[in-house]
């Protein structure tokens, strides 16, 4: 596991959030790169297929064109985006070396019966993909509300401080916050 160094004033993360409609074939992503002190340092667009495969992919390639070695941490909203494309956090973390927190605000008994209604001839590799996501831990912010987390290269504790300094009030995170509206504007745009 890498060290986070959270006291510092400069901890730069790289937050992604999705935005596509049912209809869509394509999910647009947004990433924002922005600092513990809430200033905005960069940010980077890309997309995934919608009931595809591959987000995982999206995400490192977001990464990689943002070309940056400052990025301590990437958090991401939701691990399963566009209608069952699975994100695979331990590629993300073993391709980056970078710590990965997945966020979810909701809990849930687990979406094997949906994927294999969905996905009637195809579900094996995707239900696969989810088997390999560790269990959610809830944890509690400092604002009170609860959040699911899942991580890759930090500790729980390490991922709950981050959240909780990058949380202002309730419970989404200010980067994710910014990221999904940013992805929104983009997918309006880009109708």
């Amino acid at each position: 596991m890498k060290h986070l160094h959270l006291e510092k004033k400069g901890l730069r993360g790289l937050a992604i959030a999705e935005s596509f409609k049912q209809w869509d074939k394509i999910s647009r992503l947004s990433g924002v790169v922005i600092r513990r002190d809430f200033v905005i340092d960069g940010f980077v667009f890309g997309q995934c297929t919608v009931e595809g495969d591959d987000a995982t992919e999206a995400i490192l390639d977001m990464h990689s064109r943002l070309n940056r070695d400052d990025i301590s941490f990437i958090m991401i909203s939701g691990l399963i985006i566009a209608m069952y494309n699975i994100i695979d956090l331990k590629m993300i973390w073993d391709v980056t070396k970078i710590p990965v927190i997945g966020v979810t605000y909701e809990e849930s008994n687990g979406i094997e019966d949906a994927i294999q209604r969905h996905f009637p001839d195809s579900y094996k590799k995707k239900i696969e993909l989810y088997h390999r996501l560790e269990k959610r831990t809830p944890i509690t912010l400092h604002t009170g509300y609860k959040l699911y987390i899942r991580t890759e290269g930090c500790s729980h504790p390490d991922a709950k401080k981050i959240l909780d300094a990058f949380v202002l009030q309730g419970s989404v995170p200010e980067p994710l916050r910014v990221a999904h509206l940013l992805a929104n504007q983009l997918n309006t745009l880009q109708r």
